[in-house]
């Protein structure tokens, strides 16, 4: 696939940051931000309504196939808490943030979470089940983790972001055309 742009993950935990460092890094970069769940929303991607987790299941099906025309273009920042939903060649890098877990849980709180979603969110993230999806869905060489504890964690993995960004584009200026025999 030959994009002239890179396309991003950002995944994690809910809570975790991703809104945040996807804004401020479409802001900065000049990528386009795709929240996965608000796509979904505008798409008429939603699925039934799950009263456990108070939350919407998704018609993958569907989104997919949209997302899918979506990605070719590449400049794209996609922002979920599920990595293993999308298919690995979509992607250049991903993402994942990590925080501790005191952070999360105030943060989880100030949204609302109790009960079971709270607990199950603050066990995926002690656990480390959106790293370890990651990992197994995705070359290992693209999977990195980043710490979202503070708003100078933000900052600082927006720049590391943004220097991978433009060493890929770097690197991409230098791999040869295709070679063809003349017919």
């Amino acid at each position: 696939m030959s994009r002239d742009k890179p396309n991003i993950l950002i995944s994690g935990t809910p809570g975790v940051g991703k809104s945040s460092l996807a804004s401020l890094l479409a802001e900065q970069s000049g990528f386009t931000w795709i929240n996965v769940g608000q796509f979904a929303k505008e798409h008429d991607c939603l699925g039934d309504w799950d009263e456990e987790y108070q939350s919407h299941d998704l018609n993958e099906d569907k989104l997919l196939d949209l997302l899918e025309q979506v990605q070719k273009t590449g400049g794209l920042i996609f922002e979920h808490h599920v990595t293993d939903m999308f298919p690995e060649r979509w992607f250049d890098i991903v993402f994942v943030l990590r925080t501790n877990n005191t952070t999360l849980y105030d943060r989880l709180k100030e949204r609302g979470y109790e009960g079971k979603k709270l607990e199950e969110n603050l066990q995926c993230e002690i656990f480390q089940t959106i790293l370890d999806e990651a990992r197994e869905g995705y070359r290992e060489e693209i999977v990195h983790e980043l710490q979202s504890n503070t708003e100078e964690d933000r900052s600082e993995n927006c720049g590391r972001i943004q220097a991978w960004i433009q060493q890929w584009s770097q690197d991409r200026g230098k791999v040869r055309p295709t070679k063809r025999k003349q017919t």
